[in-house]
């Protein structure tokens, strides 16, 4: 028997009794606009007209030379407006809600990526806007924090918790149960209750459907192997949609931290941490405790600490369809590195994940072979996480001289 928003035995909706006139409003708004070929092609021509769809596939020529295996193309999400793929899904949400006839939006943040795009939605739809974001978070991406209040948002600092984006997410229920009239909560990425696992899929699809029609212009043929990071899982799935039913094998890329064996990473599913539970709305894999508590995560990546993940991704790898790997910081700031001298291309840490796993791999396969890795998003928002990893001396004095200027 299928159930409604669940993918074998992962989804569900488990929310509040309050909140379920809401999400049942919402389920309608959802089913009526992509049952209606009008509402795509709003969404495709704000897509290409106020963002950069469709977003170029580039082939990495010095890095496939570097590696000597596959040729190696890159789905270049980076060029999105706000600087990743959290566009696609912001934007559809945003179209979504002019319908429903909301006024205001919320959202949770963890790198700052989705926080920006929504708060870039509401500007140009008209919204009032609010983000939620772990403290930790603010700390680590204040250039994005910075950006979301010029744009008219409130950023509102988590302190509860670990004060990363399972706190943020915890926040933005709390205030959505208490505001629903209103408010409509974009939700970032393919996890909490149905609809937005399918909801959040649905509009990051266009990555697939893209990236496809390019490599069989490019080269006729498909591709063996397409890579991404995961953290919620938004950007893997949008990519991976386009290819379901091909024979290319899909990788996801999640945080591997300081090693799966030190405890410190974020690994829900190629790790032996993750275990079955149900939290924030959704059943799923997570990073739990024998008793259900949620454990503490970590990851260079701000975007990929997410104690939990998509339903659909646990389905697909249940099923065997994605195959699930780890890559450590180390492996991921050698990877950015590497990506930035060979192609000038500045992958945002999330990615890197993506680019350090398909680099241990493509010298594996012949040079007949392609591989696509998706850059869902551009780094230039770590540069305080990036500069501080590499230890930069010249960003150390840079920033010792205006924390002086800013206390004379």
């Amino acid at each position: 028997m299928i159930r409604r928003g669940y993918y074998g035995e992962f989804g569900g909706a488990f929310i509040p009794e309050v909140l379920s006139a809401t999400v049942d409003d919402l389920v309608e708004a959802f089913e009526k606009a992509r049952n209606d070929p009008a509402f795509w092609k709003d969404y495709e021509d704000i897509m290409s007209t106020y963002s950069c769809r469709p977003t170029p596939l580039t082939l990495a020529e010095n890095l496939t030379r570097h590696f000597g295996g596959a040729r190696i193309y890159i789905k270049r999400e980076d060029l999105n407006h706000t600087g990743a793929h959290k566009a696609n899904n912001v934007m559809g949400q945003g179209l979504l809600v002019k319908r429903m006839g909301k006024t205001r939006v919320i959202a949770e943040t963890g790198a700052g990526q989705h926080g920006v795009a929504t708060a870039t939605m509401a500007a140009k739809f008209g919204f009032r806007c609010t983000i939620y974001m772990g403290e930790v978070d603010v700390a680590r991406q204040r250039p994005n924090v910075f950006w979301m209040e010029r744009l008219g948002a409130e950023v509102i600092p988590v302190k509860e918790g670990t004060r990363i984006l399972k706190d943020a997410i915890n926040e933005a229920l709390r205030d959505w149960v208490t505001n629903m009239d209103d408010t409509h909560y974009v939700l970032g990425t393919a996890c909490g209750p149905h609809p937005f696992p399918e909801m959040v899929s649905y509009f990051q699809s266009i990555i697939g459907k893209e990236a496809r029609v390019q490599i069989l212009e490019r080269e006729n043929r498909l591709p063996s192997r397409i890579y991404a990071c995961v953290g919620g899982g938004s950007n893997a799935l949008g990519i991976f949609s386009g290819f379901f039913d091909d024979p290319v094998e899909l990788v996801g890329a999640e945080a591997g931290g300081k090693g799966l064996e030190s405890g410190h990473h974020a690994s829900r599913l190629a790790s032996t941490d993750g275990s079955v539970g149900v939290a924030q709305g959704y059943k799923t894999y997570f990073l739990q405790d024998s008793e259900g508590q949620m454990k503490e995560t970590h990851s260079v990546a701000a975007g990929l600490d997410y104690v939990g993940v998509s339903p659909i991704l646990s389905s697909l790898r249940e099923e065997g369809r994605v195959r699930f790997e780890a890559t450590t910081d180390q492996e991921v700031l050698d990877a950015l590195s590497l990506t930035l001298r060979k192609e000038g291309l500045v992958p945002a840490l999330e990615s890197a994940h993506a680019f350090a796993q398909a680099f241990k791999e493509v010298s594996d396969l012949s040079e007949d072979e392609l591989i696509i890795i998706n850059q869902s998003g551009r780094g230039d928002k770590d540069i305080f996480t990036i500069a501080d990893a590499f230890e930069d001396p010249t960003w150390r004095a840079f920033i010792q001289k205006k924390a002086e200027e800013y206390s004379a």
